[in-house]
Parts: C-alpha cells; sequence; structure tokens
C-alpha cells in the first residue's frame, strides 16, 4: 500500500487541499472524505502523464 502526504484546511462549508509533492495542484470538496477522493484523482491523473509541465520537488544530495 503507498501512502502520500496532503495538505488541508476547512474554509466556510468547503475542504480545501493538494497533495505535499505537487503544491500547484489544489482541490477541494464538501466533506473530508469528497476532498480526499477528489486527491486521489489528481494524483491519477499526474501518474498517467494526463496533466502536463508537473513540477516537482525532490531532494539534492551534497557531498562537503
Amino acid at each position: 500500500m503507498k501512502t502520500i502526504k496532503y495538505t488541508f484546511w476547512q474554509d466556510g462549508k468547503y475542504y480545501l487541499g493538494y497533495l505535499n509533492d505537487y503544491p500547484d495542484y489544489h482541490t477541494q470538496g464538501l466533506s473530508k472524505q469528497e476532498l480526499v477522493d477528489n486527491l486521489k484523482d489528481i494524483l491519477k491523473d499526474i501518474e498517467s502523464n494526463e496533466i502536463p509541465f508537473i513540477r516537482k520537488v525532490e531532494e539534492l544530495v551534497l557531498s562537503e
């Protein structure tokens, strides 16, 4: 089973959030479960290359 971190908050009646690895792609839902389902859909689209020009965050390892 794969896990991925996400950030969310509630603004009025909406839950808003994004996948931490892809902060440019926000989504929303009327419930937390709807938000999670929408985040899963975004991840599926990202991993299938349906969304072009994805910005990714990685760590650079430097030797001293």
